[in-house]
């Protein structure tokens, strides 16, 4: 199936907007991803148009939510996409009640509590706040952003320099996170709840407009269409 090259970030945004979802790198058979469909150049050009730059505009801009959903690998879900999405590869139960019930570490309901007391918190300074700043602590807390971002329960936001006590730049940019129900309110999207059922049916009559059969075999197997 004939996919469109990516010039401009107006082009990525339009095609995020008609396939529903756009993985960062290819991963779903037959089917466009930001990389891609882009020219191999222009990433980490700094320009206007370089995609390694736009990959943070798209969930600034309120155009799609970004993180790593599906396989441990980034994705773009456009924004009108993103509630029924959550319901079928998140929870609608909180983070407190399924660490309860052991379905959610503790690492990852620390990680989470630190991210939603500051939201946009950017990385190092939130493995210090979660407790996890030692090297031996690394493995864990990239453990419980990856169970976090699989659940949909938060979102990359951005990137930002981190800042040492005295409020100056102290190292390279440095990815932010917000709980994925804060990016929703900052994006206007409804909080509803959906059932799975509707969930479904509205990801499949979006996905197939523009889907190949090998794709829409691909999202019906992790959809369950």
């Amino acid at each position: 199936m004939k996919q469109p090259m990516i010039d401009t970030y107006e082009e990525a945004i339009e095609v995020v907007r008609a396939y529903g979802i756009l993985p960062l790198a290819p991963l779903i058979p037959d089917y466009p991803s930001l990389s891609g469909n882009t020219l191999p150049e222009r990433w980490h050009s700094d320009s206007e148009q370089d995609p390694w730059r736009w990959r943070v505009r798209f969930p600034g801009d309120s155009v799609a939510a970004y993180g790593k959903f599906v396989k441990k690998k980034a994705i773009f879900v456009a924004s009108d996409l993103i509630p029924s999405v959550k319901a079928l590869l998140g929870s609608s139960r909180s983070i407190r009640e399924r660490y309860d019930d052991g379905l959610v570490s503790k690492a990852a309901k620390e990680v989470y509590g630190r991210i939603e007391e500051e939201q946009g918190i950017e990385t190092r300074a939130l493995r210090a706040a979660a407790g996890m700043k030692a090297k031996e602590s690394k493995k864990e807390f990239d453990q419980a952003l990856a169970e976090l971002q699989s659940g949909l329960d938060i979102v990359i936001s951005g990137v930002r320099a981190p800042r040492n006590e005295a409020g100056e730049v102290n190292g390279w940019n440095s990815t932010c996170f917000e709980t994925l129900e804060h990016w929703m309110e900052g994006a206007g999207i409804p909080l509803a709840p959906m059932t799975a059922d509707e969930a479904r049916s509205r990801l499949q009559a979006r996905l197939q407009q523009n889907s190949s059969p090998q794709a829409m075999a691909y999202f019906a197997k992790l959809f369950g269409f």
